[in-house]
């Protein structure tokens, strides 16, 4: 077990730099990733966190947000999690697991970020961090629990003209 942070897949060329709210889940997902694999104390990850290059340009106020509400919320957003995964979510890889908690996480309090874009930015995590089509998971896991947890925002949207 290491608690070294995970590899990022390089950027292709011509990307433009991601958001400081980007850089804050990226952040936590890492700290996430460090927390399920060795279970290491959160203010611990968080101080090691800090001390990252690169820190500096995330949006530490959503980083904190993220990272210790997602640990200290994990039973409950579990829960959201079981009733939409197709095994048990200790069983998942710790980076998908630390995906969908934070895109549940933001579908339940960060109000402030539609639904569409919460999901997006998890799917953005897991096509960075995780395995081949583990993005796929994450966004088939994340629109059934968006349609649980947003029910009114999921449906004006799919009800909404396509353009």
């Amino acid at each position: 077990m290491s608690d070294a942070p995970v590899k990022k897949r390089p950027k292709p060329p011509g990307k433009r730099a991601p958001s400081a709210r980007r850089r804050a889940r990226e952040a936590a997902l890492q700290g996430l990733y460090q927390w399920l694999l060795g279970g290491a104390e959160p203010g611990v990850i968080d101080a090691h966190m800090r001390e990252q290059d690169g820190f500096a340009e995330c949006d530490a106020v959503h980083f904190d947000a993220l990272l210790h509400g997602c640990i200290a919320d994990a039973a409950a957003i579990d829960a959201v999690l079981a009733a939409h995964v197709d095994r048990k979510t200790s069983e998942l890889s710790p980076i998908e697991h630390g995906v969908l908690m934070i895109g549940v996480y933001e579908l339940q309090h960060c109000l402030d970020v539609p639904y569409k874009v919460a999901i997006n930015e998890a799917v953005e995590l897991a096509k960075s961090f995780g395995g081949t089509d583990g993005h796929k998971y994450v966004n088939g896991v994340l629109d059934k629990a968006a349609a649980e947890l947003r029910p009114a925002e999921v449906q004006a949207a799919r009800a909404a003209p396509r353009r």
